[in-house]
């Protein structure tokens, strides 16, 4: 769909059409709630993909828009991690099986492009959903409503602003919510590539000086059967040496780096490389915007918890509106709000300096942070509990989950079915 007018008015205006901001877009609008997405829609392929946990696939399951990507992606069965600092006292390997705590597999990778394609076509589908693929140029936040001006000309209002565009949101610094940030010395390479051997469904992080070198299991295409994606972070001069190497030469550092686990390797094309960074945020709600994804929080892709952290972010703002509608609150209210940043604090907060943690106990060679994470990777390796629940706070977290999370079968409520009661004097909360 299209904006018909210049003045056109929506419940929730979502600035920001990454993967974030168009799954926050059909959520909202599958709950009945009337949704304007508006950013720009990069469908470019740049080596980067998605590894989605149980979790995310149930929000995504429970929304019916998982079987637009069924045989697009690549199980991830088992977890292996592989000490290659060179340190003294190095950790033993990790193995983390899905099948010890009942699942099938921790979840599916897929490439970032492909994600984002299919979640536009979607969203340009729906019909509670205008998917404008332009970008904001100012936005006045007012007593009872978000003013937003498009780059075309147009303008939009909503009760809400969801603000899902990345680390440098306009949103967020128009609603005056400051973020703090920081740099990390490194470097994400990111690729696809084909390789002489199967990967087995099995996901493998080499812990390097530099960060990890992950090899995580992709989709096999017809002429190439055995596919996985890197992501290797490294030093910005190793970056800058790599960025100027042919695909064949880049292949051969890869292998050599992964121990040629995969045997032989190919680069696929194009390549990424992205500078790491971190960022939080001192609110995840004002009057009438909520923070989700790259606006809320920013770490290095270090146990796949980006895009994860993401849609739990976005199912707990769905929960929020949905139950601040049937309680006839103002869904852009500081009150309806509230409840959103009380349920994902704890969650932002354990990812983000976990990440943090475990990425600067990789870069420093210090012999205490050597020993310490050894003797983790240890007890890791033999303390079955432990294990178990570690696994279990990577792919569902501690606490209970959001409804559209929750493993239960859901019936699939079309937009009608879940729109808004009518609000009266009646049955307004006193």
């Amino acid at each position: 769909m299209a904006l018909s007018t210049h003045d056109t008015h929506a419940d929730i205006l979502v600035a920001g059409a990454g993967a974030a901001g168009l799954s926050a877009a059909l959520a909202l609008a599958q709950a009945g709630f009337s949704v304007i997405c508006v950013g720009h829609v990069d469908r470019r392929a740049n080596g980067r993909t998605v590894a989605l946990f149980e979790a995310s696939l149930r929000f995504y399951k429970s929304l019916d828009i998982w079987r637009r990507f069924r045989g697009k992606t690549a199980a991830i069965e088992k977890i292996r991690m592989i000490d290659a600092t060179g340190s003294r006292f190095p950790a033993p390997p990790a193995s983390f099986a899905a099948s010890e705590i009942g699942l099938a597999a921790f979840g599916e990778n897929i490439e970032n492009d492909v994600l984002v394609d299919g979640l536009a076509e979607l969203a340009a589908a729906h019909p509670n959903l205008v998917l404008h693929e332009g970008m904001l140029d100012d936005i006045r936040f007012e007593p009872e409503a978000v003013s937003a001006a498009l780059a075309n000309g147009h303008r939009v209002s909503a009760k809400l602003v969801v603000a899902a565009d990345g680390r440098g949101s306009l949103a967020r610094t128009k609603a005056g919510i400051s973020a703090r940030s920081w740099t990390y010395p490194q470097v994400a390479l990111t690729a696809l590539l084909s390789h002489e051997k199967p990967h087995r469904q099995i996901s493998t992080e080499f812990h390097t000086r530099s960060g990890p070198c992950t090899l995580v299991p992709l989709r096999p295409l017809p002429d190439r059967p055995h596919r996985s994606s890197l992501v290797w972070l490294m030093s910005a001069d190793d970056a800058e040496r790599r960025r100027a190497l042919g695909l064949v030469a880049l292949a051969d550092e890869i292998e050599r780096q992964t121990d040629r686990i995969a045997g032989r390797i190919e680069v696929e094309d194009s390549c990424g490389f992205f500078p790491m960074a971190g960022m939080s945020v001192s609110h995840l709600f004002r009057h009438r915007i909520a923070l989700i994804g790259e606006a809320a929080h920013v770490f290095p892709p270090l146990a796949a918890q980006g895009l994860n952290l993401s849609l739990r972010d976005i199912a707990a703002l769905v929960e929020t509106v949905e139950d601040a509608r049937a309680l006839c609150l103002d869904i852009g209210g500081l009150e309806a709000l509230a409840g959103y940043a009380k349920a994902r604090r704890g969650d932002i907060s354990l990812r983000t300096n976990g990440i943090d943690i475990l990425n600067r106990s990789l870069l420093s060679n210090l012999l205490p942070i050597d020993v310490l994470r050894g003797a983790g990777f240890f007890a890791f390796s033999l303390i079955g509990p432990l294990r178990r629940a570690v696994m279990r706070e990577g792919v569902l977290t501690h606490g209970t989950l959001p409804r559209l999370m929750q493993e239960r079968e859901r019936p699939r409520r079309t937009s009608s079915s879940r729109g808004p009661k009518p609000c009266d004097e009646a049955n307004r909360p006193v």
